[in-house]
């Protein structure tokens, strides 16, 4: 944690909230910068999985899912700033050196009824994977969560997950921005986690852009975005690009839509 301000030297600000909990520590950093510093954040997973810890992107969750790990992790955790992170560091070292020396928590032992079967027990919920692998976005905001024991993520109901899985076919309106260039388009595509521009004006992977997506019902989407891939083809070429919007507003907007496009679909 000491090590953070020569590990992202870019950094504008940085923000910490250390959590304890009977059976683990943790961490979330947040960090303003001007661009994605994605060997900081892979080293940084790297060092966190190395020491037996869980190394979360918070930002890369959809909202609820993130909403939802933070008040199970963090709930209660003592802000610090980021001129303060030797002591946020000492805390969290004293705690989790206590928790070595007193050892694992005993197990509660739950009454047996022999004449009763045991019940089915459900299935384990998926584990949340995230680092280096799979699609790498980029925030202006990147926020990253380190807990030992938070290895899975709270699941959806109803439609929720199947919206989050699914890309539905759309041609909306957008405008796009970048620090250059202002850019009328359509976007092909749409899910939970963004969607995809069929456009000649293709920011490099890992830029940020500004968004503004005009739904059918009136409804507007704006806020910015991650260019998370390119594909350059001369007619069917253009840019994927992930919403990076933590605001409820927008987060609810997006549901609303993508709920109505399964009602259409079913």
């Amino acid at each position: 944690m000491e090590g953070l301000g020569a590990l992202m030297p870019s950094a504008q600000s940085m923000q910490l909230v250390v959590a304890f909990r009977d059976e683990a520590g943790a961490l979330e950093v947040k960090v303003d910068v001007p661009g994605y510093p994605r060997a900081a954040v892979e080293r940084l997973g790297e060092e966190v999985r190395k020491s037996g810890g869980t190394f979360v992107e918070l930002w890369r969750l959809p909202k609820a899912e993130r909403d939802a790990l933070r008040s199970r992790t963090l709930a209660g955790g003592t802000p610090f700033s980021g001129t303060e992170r030797t002591q946020a560091a000492q805390e969290l070292r004293q705690h989790l050196e206590a928790l070595s020396a007193r050892g694992p928590l005993p197990a509660a032992s739950a009454p047996t009824l022999p004449s009763t079967p045991p019940a089915e027990a459900p299935p384990a919920p998926p584990a949340t994977h995230t680092g280096s692998g799979g699609e790498s976005y980029r925030a202006p905001e990147t926020e990253a969560s380190a807990d030992p024991s938070s290895s899975g993520s709270p699941s959806g109901s109803g439609d929720e997950p199947q919206r989050r899985a699914r890309r539905f076919a759309v041609k909306l309106e957008m405008e796009f921005r970048t620090e250059l260039d202002f850019v009328r388009e359509h976007a092909l595509n749409i899910s939970n986690g963004g969607l995809f521009v069929r456009t000649a004006h293709r920011p490099p992977q890992d830029s940020v852009v500004t968004v503004d997506v005009k739904l059918p019902n009136g409804q507007r989407l704006q806020g910015e975005a991650l260019v998370v891939h390119v594909v350059d083809a001369p007619y069917t070429g253009g840019v994927g690009l992930a919403f990076l919007s933590d605001d409820a507003t927008f987060a609810a907007t997006l549901d609303g839509y993508l709920a109505s496009l399964v009602g259409e679909k079913a």
